[in-house]
């Protein structure tokens, strides 16, 4: 923070990380190099800094200024749509795990889905000394900005995950969606309707990938796609299009919200379930056993993903180059949701 007769930053705040960028005419990445004394900065961008550093009056807070070593024991953490089970859960784990290591865990939530909110957030956790930072965003936009920063402390992705990504760590998305589909047409069912996530978020593609792929593994063309954007609502537009359809037996949606709305359509209209259609979710949230019937789903062991998050943390800190690790395996909780198709 800044100490007494600093310069005030926009609308009177103390001035941050941010506003010694725009004054130098730099990144905050510069910025964060030239306050941990890093080698990689020209003199004159050194100098630069230092002289906006001076004007604005701008300090660390107390903490960072009294760590020698630059060690805070503190790791930060970008997330974003924190009302979402799969990001509320990522959050916990991520906590969790920190915690279990002794490390404290700043949080920085993003309202809205930017490469300039996400540099943003950077800022404020810079600000802070942490020492490293997992970022659980899975927009696309958001992805490209993070892979994109140029950091002088490890920066960890948790969300949108590809195979073998270094600094990633992951649930296998496309593997999740094929266990679901892979499911319902191993029951009988000639074919699967997908009720999608939005797809702008990475997971979304790649768990409508996963229902492609089992079809096309089976030489069947797939069910009919309808757009989905995670919430009951969503699911329930869905629902009511899919009740109106004698030919839909089975249905994989995207995530358990939206398995909630199909399955209240389907209720409404008069489709058993799972007699007339069988409904599969994804992330088995704990009301999944209490839904009516209960949902069958994939669990997406997210204590693991936070385990193997502050892992990858740790092993960066301790000098690993580009550390990673296997995408995590998710698994199929088969309930009362499911069964059998009773028509040919």
């Amino acid at each position: 923070m800044a100490e007494v007769g600093a310069a005030p930053g926009p609308r009177g705040r103390p001035p941050s990380m941010a506003d010694v960028a725009a004054l130098a005419g730099v990144s905050h990445q510069t910025v964060s190099r030239v306050l941990n004394d890093a080698s990689l900065v020209k003199e004159a961008t050194r100098t630069r800094v230092l002289d906006a550093i001076r004007e604005l009056g701008y300090r660390r807070n107390s903490a960072a200024r009294s760590l020698a070593t630059n060690r805070s024991g503190r790791i930060g953490m970008i997330s974003a749509h924190l009302a979402l089970h799969g990001p509320t859960m990522i959050s916990a784990a991520v906590h969790h795990a920190a915690h279990q290591r002794g490390y404290e865990v700043s949080l920085a939530g993003l309202e809205e889905i930017s490469a300039e909110t996400l540099h943003e957030a950077v800022d404020r956790l810079l600000d802070q000394a942490v020492e490293a930072i997992v970022v659980a965003v899975a927009h696309r936009d958001a992805l490209d900005a993070t892979r994109a920063l140029d950091l002088p402390i490890p920066v960890v992705i948790v969300q949108g995950v590809t195979p073998g990504e270094p600094l990633a760590a992951g649930i296998d998305q496309e593997l999740g969606a094929s266990l679901a589909v892979r499911h319902l047409l191993d029951l009988g069912h000639a074919e699967v309707a997908h009720v999608t996530g939005p797809l702008d978020w990475v997971e979304g593609v790649q768990r409508r990938a996963g229902w492609l792929r089992e079809h096309e593994t089976r030489g069947l063309l797939p069910g009919p796609e309808i757009a989905g954007d995670w919430t009951a609502e969503s699911g329930h537009r869905a629902g009511v299009e899919i009740a109106a359809r004698d030919d839909v037996t089975a249905v994989f949606a995207a995530n358990d919200a939206m398995a909630l709305g199909v399955l209240k359509a389907l209720h409404e209209h008069g489709r058993a379930v799972p007699g007339d259609v069988s409904v599969v979710g994804f992330d088995d949230v704990p009301e999944a056993d209490f839904y009516w019937p209960g949902l069958t789903t994939v669990n997406q062991a997210f204590s693991q993903l936070g385990t193997s998050a502050v892992d990858l943390v740790l092993r960066a800190l301790r000098g690993e180059a580009e550390p990673a690790t296997e995408l995590l395996q998710p698994s199929l909780v088969v309930r009362s949701s499911s069964g059998a198709p009773t028509r040919a």
